[in-house]
């Protein structure tokens, strides 16, 4: 795979969170047809609680869409799968829409690279990170991103569909207590267990780090590896995004 000139796009929908996956499944399907090349994207997704594929499908979905729009979260069901988990003004979106003929090949490849760059990052900032689920972590994952194997602060998920692959990472920067106490009610409504203490952030491992350092620190790593091209997200795959975004908003 080519590794220089992936695209880098920046933009974030805090007032429209569904936005975000629906220009991620936009991007996925422009990829794979060869319309653009590999690309990243950091972005501000602001407050909401994003659900997985099996949240939807749960007996208690609706209950747990109830229950984070009533913490102030609005819902919205994300690309990749996994568990609910929430983002805020404190966290940040980082994924990677990438070019593959046989992605279920490099399923667990893509995992171990981009989670490692994500690892080095935090390490970068000082902070004390490995690459495993917590015990009793909340959206677990074989390839979450913990500091000191004590408390999660990254997860990480994937979306194949012929011809490209989406891997998205859920970053926590700050608010630690407020998505365990968003989470909590959500995750009962679920029927699933949900352990606070599993909650953390790199403001926690390192005080004083803000998300300007944290996105330094992901750029410096992405511009290393891939050599990033920063661009705007053009008219056209713009009106695609808008107008299956609300295939995304959690309306159960």
């Amino acid at each position: 795979m080519p590794r220089s000139g992936w695209q880098l796009l920046r933009d974030g929908f805090p007032d429209r969170p569904e936005m975000g996956p629906a220009l991620s499944r936009t991007l996925l399907e422009q990829v794979a047809a060869g319309q653009r090349p590999a690309t990243v994207r950091l972005s501000r997704p602001g407050r909401v609680v994003a659900f997985g594929r099996r949240d939807v499908v749960s007996p208690g979905y609706a209950d747990a869409v109830a229950a984070a729009r009533a913490g102030g979260f609005p819902g919205m069901e994300r690309l990749s799968g996994g568990r609910a988990a929430a983002f805020t003004e404190g966290a940040l979106s980082l994924t990677f829409t990438l070019p593959d003929p046989k992605p279920a090949e490099r399923t667990v490849q893509r995992f171990t690279e981009w989670s490692g760059l994500v690892r080095d990052a935090f390490i970068d900032l000082g902070v004390d990170t490995r690459i495993g689920a917590v015990p009793d972590e909340y959206c677990p994952g074989d390839f979450s991103v913990n500091a000191g194997g004590r408390v999660k602060l990254a997860g990480a998920g994937q979306r194949m569909i012929r011809g490209a692959a989406h891997l998205g990472f859920v970053i926590l920067v700050s608010d630690s207590a407020l998505v365990a106490e968003t989470l909590g009610p959500v995750y009962a409504a679920l029927g699933l267990d949900f352990n606070p203490g599993t909650v953390g952030s790199i403001e926690d491992a390192r005080p004083g780090t803000g998300l300007e350092d944290v996105e330094q620190a992901l750029l410096g790593r992405l511009e290393s590896a891939v050599g990033l091209q920063p661009a705007e997200i053009d008219p056209v795959t713009l009106e695609m995004t808008r107008s299956r975004s609300g295939q995304f908003r959690s309306n159960p």
